[in-house]
């Protein structure tokens, strides 16, 4: 079968998504956010599987994937909820991070136009760790730089469970003909052929 308008897209929402997570992988590694550093493992795993199955026509592994996708777009809607702090969620609680640090965002500190200042010594000895450092002329604060990374995400997870279901039951229907027209092989009629009865007379010669 060649590469239809359906599978090929699919491909190319697959390797994005792959190479979105993987960005995402990176930051969430550098502020040590350990809960988004375990889902986005999950995901990247997930999305291997799809472009997998994808490729190798499994049907099964691309309804993994969109199972996967419809949890991955629930899991950014949180994100999208934490970091605008709707429902109670605080962007600045240890959620993330599952209570073992107080790290925050990276791009908290490294967003763009973000000037990091360190206090001195003597004008700390009054503060907590949290207030150590400042952070001064965010040209985007940390909490909408997430917002549009989970924003994004979700978009191309709408889009995939979308090409998923329909590679899906294109495959499904491929492989129904497949089996009918197989089983119209195995059954094919033949002309019964008659066998072929000679019979054989004496011949008797005269002398």
């Amino acid at each position: 079968m060649g590469c239809c308008t359906g599978r090929c897209t699919l491909i190319f929402l697959c390797t994005l998504q792959l190479l979105a997570a993987l960005e995402r992988q990176i930051f969430d590694f550098l502020g040590y956010q350990w809960a988004p550093i375990l889902a986005n493992f999950l995901h990247i795993i997930v999305i291997i599987l799809g472009l997998f199955g994808t490729i190798q026509y499994r049907p099964r592994y691309i309804v993994v994937y969109s199972i996967w996708t419809a949890l991955w777009v629930a899991w950014n809607v949180f994100i999208f909820c934490f970091y605008l702090e709707v429902g109670g969620l605080s962007k600045d609680s240890d959620l993330m991070t599952f209570n073992i640090s107080m790290h925050r965002s990276w791009w908290r500190e490294h967003g763009p136009g973000c000037v990091r200042k360190e206090l001195t010594a003597s004008a700390s000895k009054s503060l907590d760790d949290r207030t150590y450092i400042s952070v001064t002329g965010c040209i985007v604060d940390f909490q909408y730089l997430e917002v549009i990374h989970s924003s994004f995400q979700i978009l191309l997870s709408l889009v995939g469970f979308v090409y998923a279901c329909y590679v899906v039951s294109v495959f499904t229907e491929e492989e129904d003909s497949f089996d009918f027209i197989g089983g119209l092989d195995s059954f094919t009629c033949q002309a019964p052929q008659k066998p072929s009865h000679v019979q054989l007379t004496p011949v008797y010669l005269s002398k």
